[in-house]
């Protein structure tokens, strides 16, 4: 991953910025059309980023998995810039480094959770067919 090309980004997006006037947020009266604009244009940073960082192979799983768990999709697209930003990576993501990173996050969704065991309890001395037969 190369850092001028991160630079670069970081650059345009400050200028975005201090065009809008500092970033003034939904309520500058400005209306919806420039949030609108500064959501997509952060969704093409992203994916211009993803598709420096992901060879073909991966960036088709990820689409994938983005079909069947929106939420799964964004964490791993997360994660992997947050490690591009980072100077993590020194090469293109594999699909089976993507692989190992999914089986890590679903490891770690699975401790936040609990585990997800389900636990039954049963009434003691409840109603039996027999009690019927007193009516």
């Amino acid at each position: 991953m190369a850092d001028a090309d991160l630079e670069e980004i970081r650059k345009a997006r400050l200028a975005q910025l201090q065009q809008q006037g500092g970033g003034g947020g939904p309520s500058s009266g400005g209306g919806g059309g420039e949030d609108d604009q500064r959501k997509q244009q952060e969704a093409e940073a992203r994916t211009h980023i993803l598709s420096q960082i992901l060879e073909p192979e991966a960036a088709d799983r990820l689409g994938r998995i983005r079909l069947v768990k929106e939420s799964r999709a964004t964490d791993v697209e997360n994660r992997l810039i947050m490690l591009a930003r980072s100077g993590q990576l020194r090469s293109k993501v594999t699909e089976n480094q993507l692989k190992e990173l999914l089986g890590s996050l679903a490891e770690n969704t699975r401790e936040n959770e609990g585990g997800g065991n389900i636990v039954i309890s049963r009434r003691k001395g409840g109603w039996d067919d027999d009690d019927l037969d007193d009516l």
